[in-house]
């Protein structure tokens, strides 16, 4: 897998999902469609959940449906003082690094949000490039588009050679069709159709050693891990 090209989802994948920012960018969500789209609050909910599972992100139900300022809109979900609920993590950097692959973002979100996180996370330095919901022109994962659409912006054409790393099944689902490696991220003990999955990105040396084959640097991963 050494010319395997690697893609990571961002929230919810490069930290824990318990922390609760998840929650927090709904609720900034929420209170959006309440505020400034003027939506009765007994139906955001429905309405929201609805949005995400027809087009990807709420977002882009509301693009839709309502024309929503796309940069007002990023701006506010995203205004959280995001060092309360993510932290450094300096293995998981370093883990990172000793991969020999090249490595991705690809994420739903957009390129400040996606930033401030990497930043918070002491990450920035471990990707390439992010692949944000506006270079993707608004076409979001699960949509099938938005897959050869990142791998354009990598420069990559083989989905063989193609790991998809997110802690959503719904996006690892059109991957795999389309001949990606997918690994879905947390829920341990789940059903899925991915071809892995694992708790953490902390366990991908012993989840998937051949990501380090003929490198020597798999059992310095595990040590990153352990210490």
């Amino acid at each position: 897998m050494l010319n395997h090209t690697l893609f990571f989802d961002l929230d919810d994948t490069l930290y824990p999902k318990s922390n609760g920012l998840w929650n927090a960018i709904r609720d900034r969500m929420h209170a959006y469609m309440a505020e400034i789209v003027d939506l009765p609050p007994e139906e955001i909910e429905a309405l929201r959940q609805y949005y995400l599972v027809t087009y990807g992100t709420t977002l882009r139900g509301l693009q839709i449906h309502y024309h929503v300022d796309t940069d007002e809109y990023l701006a506010y979900v995203h205004d959280l003082p995001l060092a309360e609920f993510i932290f450094p993590d300096p293995k998981l950097g370093q883990l990172l690094a000793s991969l020999p692959q090249r490595k991705f973002i690809f994420t739903n979100a957009d390129i400040n949000h996606a930033r401030r996180v990497l930043a918070i996370l002491q990450l920035g330095d471990c990707f390439e490039q992010i692949i944000d919901i506006r270079a993707l022109g608004f076409v979001c994962k699960p949509d099938a588009a938005a897959y050869p659409l990142a791998l354009k912006i990598a420069g990559v054409s083989d989905t063989q050679k193609c790991i998809l790393f997110d802690d959503a099944c719904r996006n690892l689902d059109p991957a795999r069709a389309q001949g990606w490696h997918t690994v879905l991220i947390g829920h341990p003990g789940a059903e899925s159709s991915s071809h892995q999955t694992i708790p953490n990105l902390h366990e991908l040396p012993q989840a998937m050693p051949q990501l380090w084959d003929h490198q020597g640097s798999y059992f310095e991963a595990s040590r990153i891990v352990d210490e």
